[in-house]
């Protein structure tokens, strides 16, 4: 070995260790008798291209092997050197080389998050992670297992949270969400996924948006459920503005049985926790479904929850979110009641919550007990409406009625407005009726004269 190179290697080797790896200490002495395949992995580590093209020509093995079954190529992707990773792979590196603990380059970078490693090494065909689901004997597969060669991207186009799309699917066009790299590497999520997915194929409601099936058998994963062109909500307020109060009332009645569906299902409910206009979507009819309660966050089964994370780890509009979910405390299905509170103010003011102010300062405004001010006229508050959603995001959870009670209030409201809506179309068709009678005794008083005025 040429002198100029063995002097280069004098530092600890590796940073990163393999995502099947258990947690240790992998740091490698590195002195002038290490061998030239080590020499290469250490190169690799530290970037260093002009040692690992002079140890590739003079004769080093691209694909050797450390006592753990790893390799260059490994190392470079736990470190994230896209340059290092091109030059191996061009150098005719084994792409789904496996280590000791299973763990191919792929499975290294999608671990440590290098998202232009994980391009790359999918551009030279590496293959995809093993699906966290995977099962062994055919009978296990789910019921709502999607074949994913039956979904054609070919028109695929990018919907609402950019990790959605539209494909079609045995004739119909669905919405399909791909889950991230980052998905498989957490265990916790996997079985949440696990115990979510078992719930979704149960939900049954036409005011719920309809879950059709799931890739869990190979990668990407994906979610399917039914497609609505027209949209999410918050796309609708903004161009709508403030809606009639008879339009109001019966968006809040659709959002409202959706929610108590979920409240009330059995054995426990399902608290939804991330209400608001962009997760409620519109179908060809008009009539609203709720959505997106359990895709970007993990569905919350139970009576009460109590989340374990600080508050910046919100990855969602504080803008709807209720004060004890930003307090950290713990919470149930009366949070869904007060951003249900602020979604119907917000129909009927034609602005969100405190547009001007910054969502943190929104969810601390809620803490202080603050609520959005009604601009709009008494009229548009008629009938209780005021009262209920000033009840609805009340301080204290308990005192907040349900989505039952909510949808029996709304119900009243709307048969008055109903009621007023049929005495006014009388009154209209009494008056046509009254001006076509003195527009007949007119044009007879008219006939009349004309026919003395020729005798």
């Amino acid at each position: 070995m040429d002198p100029k190179l063995q002097r280069r290697f004098t530092l600890g080797l590796g940073r990163l260790q393999s995502s099947g790896a258990p947690q240790n200490d992998m740091a490698i002495a590195s002195d002038e008798s290490m061998d030239s395949g080590l020499r290469l992995m250490y190169s690799a580590n530290e970037a260093d291209l002009e040692a690992i093209q002079d140890l590739l020509d003079s004769g080093t093995t691209v694909n050797f092997k450390d006592i753990d079954g790893r390799t260059a190529l490994h190392v470079a992707a736990c470190q994230g050197r896209t340059d290092v990773v091109d030059l191996l792979l061009r150098r005719g590196a084994e792409i789904d080389v496996e280590d000791r603990w299973g763990s191919t380059p792929l499975a290294d970078a999608i671990y440590y998050k290098n998202n232009d490693v994980i391009k790359l090494l999918e551009t030279y065909g590496a293959k995809p992670a093993m699906a966290p689901m995977h099962v062994q004997n055919a009978r296990e597969v789910p019921e709502y297992e999607i074949d994913p060669r039956e979904l054609d991207f070919t028109q695929s186009v990018d919907i609402t949270k950019g990790t959605f799309c539209i494909a079609s699917w045995r004739g119909i066009q669905v919405a399909v969400k791909k889950l991230g790299e980052e998905f498989f590497i957490d265990e916790e999520k996997v079985k949440a996924f696990r115990d979510e997915l078992a719930l979704l194929q149960k939900i049954r409601h036409p005011n719920v948006v309809q879950f059709l099936g799931a890739v869990t058998q190979s990668t990407p994963m994906m979610i399917v459920t039914e497609y609505l062109p027209k949209g999410d909500f918050c796309a609708y307020l903004k161009k709508k503005g403030a809606l009639k109060l008879t339009t109001a009332i019966k968006c809040a009645l659709d959002i409202a049985r959706g929610m108590s569906y979920l409240h009330e299902h059995k054995p426990e409910a399902i608290i939804h926790r991330d209400l608001e206009p962009s997760n409620i979507l519109r179908d060809d009819s008009g009539h609203l479904k709720v959505a997106d309660f359990g895709f970007s966050k993990l569905m919350k089964v139970a009576k009460t929850i109590k989340e374990d994370k600080s508050t910046s780890c919100q990855q969602t509009s504080w803008r709807y979110v209720a004060p004890e979910v930003f307090r950290n405390e713990e919470y149930d299905t009366k949070v869904d009641v007060f951003s249900f509170a602020l979604i119907l103010q917000e129909m009927i003011e034609g602005r969100p919550p405190f547009p001007k102010r910054p969502e943190v300062e929104v969810a601390k405004a809620y803490v202080a007990n603050e609520r959005p001010p009604f601009g709009a006229t008494v009229k548009h508050y008629a009938y209780g409406l005021q009262q209920l959603i000033e009840n609805a995001w009340d301080e204290k959870p308990s005192r907040r009625p349900t989505f039952r009670e909510i949808i029996l209030k709304l119900e009243e409201i709307n048969k008055h407005l109903l009621r007023k809506r049929r005495w006014k179309t009388k009154a209209l068709k009494y008056l046509h009726k009254f001006e076509s009678i003195l527009k007949l005794d007119h044009s007879i008083s008219r006939s009349g004269s004309s026919h003395s005025t020729v005798r």
